[in-house]
């Protein structure tokens, strides 16, 4: 990595997790400190407690695509026809989450940036009409003080890179209106190729701003390219591991390992297509992915109302203890998975800050043209 990365990372403002409440006190007859000690009862209790400290930070909402068929909807007083809402966001502790902005296949130009904006609008609607359970937040500041303040952190993105129009002006005007994560993917300068002479100087001005490069679903040579280029962590938003499930978006080792040894943040989603069909196969993944990238580059990611189907007793936000009580039970230590759930988020968030506020002193927003660059 450049050399301003390393400075993010020795830097005390992002080196120390100071917003993590301290551990919970050792249970001297009751703590799980193994592989299969506890009842299923205890271990959902410990679950529980463990979450109320460290709550999830969940990488992914496809809640605004869903809303938008919905004539009417009440998400603190509970919302059916959704797998998201702020009772089921309590039981689950979901502390903050990325709510995706990403749109249908086959829009693109004009028309994904206007439904982008549209997205981003209703977003905001949204958070506006649920004041007792949601705040925007957009760095993680913010995202620490929503959460003290008793409410649920909502960071819009990541969006498709059609969303840009290929235009670096476009993604300044998406940043100031509070995008926090774009897909390096489906655009002619992030392909199977990997990045052009323009994806990079995209990415440049990502770090300058502070918008965070989600590669789930980017090529392997676009990945690669992210993680040599980028001064900022990288993540993978809804990425699980390869070598246990051969979905497209899932990381092969190798890759896992390039993430881990840069810092970036794999987000294993919870989705029965890329995961499997029940909570084992989940912690499968992020037993491996923590093996292969380290403790400090696993991230949990719901997918809810994305579309897509969901393992056993894993259906809906208020799930997550069922899936800490099976981290529990395998011997994950507190400390690791209050990285999992909060402290892994919170680090990139920090870094991302960090960088961004370093790069605008160095750097002028970019004017450069796809055309000037790519021809």
């Amino acid at each position: 990595m450049a050399d301003l990365k390393y400075e993010a990372d020795t830097s005390p403002e992002v080196g120390e997790l100071d917003d993590l409440p301290a551990p919970l006190p050792e249970e001297p007859s009751e703590s799980v400190t193994g592989p299969g000690e506890g009842t299923d009862a205890g271990l959902l209790d410990r679950a529980h407690a463990l979450l109320a400290a460290h709550p999830v930070a969940d990488g992914y909402s496809g809640l605004p695509w869903a809303l938008r068929r919905l004539p009417w909807f009440d998400l603190e007083l509970g919302e059916s026809a959704v797998d998201t809402d702020v009772p089921r966001m309590r039981e689950g502790h979901v502390g903050a989450l990325f709510w995706a902005l990403h749109l249908p296949d086959g829009l693109t130009g004009d028309r994904a940036v206007g439904a982008t904006l549209d997205q981003l609008d209703l977003v905001k609607t949204v958070v506006r009409a649920h004041p007792e359970g949601l705040r925007l937040a957009d760095n993680p500041g913010p995202v620490t003080d929503v959460r003290h303040c008793g409410r649920i952190a909502v960071l819009p993105g990541p969006a498709g890179a059609a969303a840009l129009g290929d235009s670096l002006g476009i993604l300044r005007s998406l940043h100031g209106l509070g995008l926090r994560a774009l897909t390096l993917s489906g655009a002619a300068w992030a392909s199977e190729a990997g990045l052009t002479r323009f994806g990079e100087e995209v990415l440049r001005e990502m770090n300058r701003l502070g918008v965070l490069a989600d590669l789930s679903g980017a090529s392997s040579e676009t990945v690669r390219r992210a993680c040599a280029v980028s001064k900022a962590p990288v993540l993978c938003a809804r990425s699980a591991a390869r070598a246990l499930r051969p979905h497209p978006a899932n990381l092969p080792d190798d890759l896992l390992a390039e993430l881990g040894a840069v810092g970036g943040l794999c987000m294993v989603p919870l989705t029965a297509e890329q995961t499997g069909p029940s909570v084992r196969d989940v912690a499968d993944h992020l037993d491996h992915v923590r093996q292969v990238a380290g403790a400090e580059s696993v991230g949990l990611s719901g997918t809810y109302d994305a579309g897509t189907a969901h393992p056993q007793d894993l259906t809906d936000a208020s799930c997550y203890p069922h899936l800490v009580a099976e981290l529990l039970r395998r011997g994950w230590s507190e400390a690791d998975i209050a990285l999992l759930t909060w402290g892994n988020v919170q680090r990139v968030l920090r870094e991302a800050d960090f960088t961004a506020r370093e790069a605008q002193r160095r750097r002028a927003p970019s004017t450069m043209k796809i055309a000037e660059l790519d021809g």
